[in-house]
C-alpha cells in the first residue's frame, strides 16, 4: 500500500457559531478490569493520578448543561473503577443531565447499583463479549467476567433500570449473533446495540485478529433483518455494520463537531474518541479553557466542521451533506491523511487499497489478540 504523508491541518477560518451539542461522552477513567482487544481507548492510557477529580467533573457537567448538552454518557475504561462513581452521577443529576452508564458490570454490586439509582442514574448500557463464559472471558481477557455480568444484569432488572445491551461483534463472535440477540431479550433489555468493531485505538492494533469475513457480514445482515421481525415490539435492535464492507461511509459523529463531544479522563476535549491519532490537531483541556469556548471555536472542532475542508471529490459529491466526508480517523488510519476521501467510499481513490487489506486479513487464520493493558 502506498504511504501518503499526512497533509498539515490548516488554521480554519472564523465560522458561524455551531448548534449546541446534544450529547457528551465522559471517559471517567481508562482503568478497567477487562482487557478487550477491540477497545477504542487510545494506546497511551491515562493513569489514575491523571484523572479529573470528582469536583472537576462536577464543574464540567455544569458547563456542559449550560452549553446545551442534554445526554451524558459515563464511560471509560470501566467507570465503576472509580470509587466516587455515585458522587459523579449525583453531580450530573444536579446539573440536570440525563445519565447513561456504559459499563462492563465488573465492579458493580446490587448495593452499589441501589446507590446509583438513588443518585439519579437514568439508564445502564451493559457490554457483553459473548454468549457464554468460554468466548466472553477469552475476548475480555478476564476469567469469571461473564458470570459477573449475568449477576449484575439480574440486579439491574431487580431495580428496574432501563437496559441496553452493547455487543461488539467481530470475527470471533459474529457466528453467535442470533444467540446474542436472544440473550439481550432474556436479560430484559429494551434495546441491543450490535456494533461491529470499529477499527480505532486497540481495535486498530488488533485489526487482523478481529476482521470479519464478507460472508460473516452478509449473514449478520440477514440475522438482524429476521430478528427485527421476530422481536418487534419487544426489543429494539440497532445494527452498526462494519465500515470496511460498506459502499459509502457513515456520517461519523453525525458530522464532525456537530452533535457531540468527548472528554478524556485528564480533561482533554475531543471531537471524537479517536481524534488524537490525527497529527496537527490542537486539543484543549477543560482545566484551562471553558467548555463553551472549546466547542464554539476550538481549533480541533473547527478543523473538519461543515464541508469547506473537503477534497474536491467530496465537495462535488451528491452525498456531501449526507455523510459529511465520512470518518477522518479512518482516512488517517488507512490512507495516511486525515483530509483524504474516506477509503470506505466506493468513489475514493483509496478503496482498492482497503479491499486488498480486507482480502489479505481474511484469507489467513487470525493472529492472537494483543490485549489492552494499563501500563504498570
Amino acid at each position: 500500500m502506498t504511504v501518503v504523508h499526512p497533509t498539515p491541518i490548516p488554521v480554519q477560518p472564523v465560522r458561524p457559531r455551531p448548534e449546541p451539542p446534544l450529547a457528551m461522552l465522559a471517559e471517567l477513567t481508562h482503568r478497567c478490569p477487562l482487557a478487550c482487544p477491540y477497545c477504542s481507548n487510545p494506546l497511551e492510557l491515562t493513569r489514575r493520578e491523571g484523572e479529573l477529580t470528582t469536583e472537576q467533573w462536577a464543574e464540567v457537567f455544569r458547563q456542559a448543561a449550560d452549553l446545551g448538552v442534554l445526554q451524558l454518557h459515563l464511560s471509560g475504561g470501566e467507570p465503576a473503577s472509580r470509587p466516587d462513581l455515585v458522587q459523579i452521577v449525583a453531580a450530573a443529576r444536579q446539573a440536570g443531565l440525563y445519565t447513561n452508564l456504559i459499563t462492563s458490570g465488573i465492579g458493580l454490586t446490587g448495593r452499589r447499583l441501589d446507590e446509583l439509582d438513588a443518585a439519579g442514574l437514568d439508564h445502564v448500557q451493559l457490554s457483553v463479549q459473548g454468549v457464554n463464559a468460554g468466548i466472553a472471558d477469552h475476548v475480555g481477557g478476564y476469567k469469571g467476567g461473564f458470570d459477573r455480568k449475568m449477576m449484575v444484569a439480574a440486579e439491574i432488572a431487580r431495580i428496574g433500570f432501563p437496559l441496553t445491551i452493547n455487543a461488539v461483534m467481530h470475527r470471533h463472535n459474529l457466528g453467535d449473533l442470533a444467540a446474542t440477540i436472544a440473550l439481550a431479550h432474556q436479560l430484559g433489555a429494551r434495546r441491543i446495540e450490535i456494533a461491529c468493531v470499529q477499527f480505532q485505538g486497540w481495535a486498530l492494533r488488533n485489526r487482523a485478529a478481529l476482521q470479519p469475513t464478507r460472508e460473516q457480514v452478509e449473514e449478520a445482515k440477514r440475522t438482524v433483518a429476521q430478528a427485527r421481525v421476530d422481536y418487534a415490539g419487544r426489543l429494539a435492535i440497532d445494527f452498526v455494520p462494519p465500515d470496511y464492507f460498506a459502499d459509502f461511509p457513515k456520517a461519523c459523529m453525525n458530522g464532525w463537531g456537530s452533535t457531540g463531544l468527548n472528554i478524556a479522563p485528564d480533561g482533554k476535549v475531543l471531537p471524537c474518541h479517536a481524534a488524537e491519532i490525527i497529527p496537527g490537531l490542537q486539543f484543549q483541556n477543560v482545566l484551562t479553557t471553558p467548555l463553551a469556548e472549546i466547542w464554539n471555536g476550538g481549533p480541533a472542532f473547527n478543523a473538519f466542521r461543515g464541508t469547506d475542508w473537503m477534497p474536491e471529490l467530496c465537495q462535488a459529491c451528491d452525498r456531501r451533506d449526507i455523510d459529511y466526508g465520512g470518518c477522518r480517523c479512518q482516512a488517517m488510519a488507512i490512507a495516511g491523511d486525515a483530509r483524504a476521501t474516506d477509503p470506505v467510499c466506493r468513489r475514493s481513490p483509496h478503496r482498492a487499497a482497503l479491499d486488498a487489506l480486507i482480502a489479505a486479513e481474511t484469507s489467513v487464520a487470525p493472529p492472537p489478540f494483543e490485549y489492552r493493558r494499563m501500563p504498570r
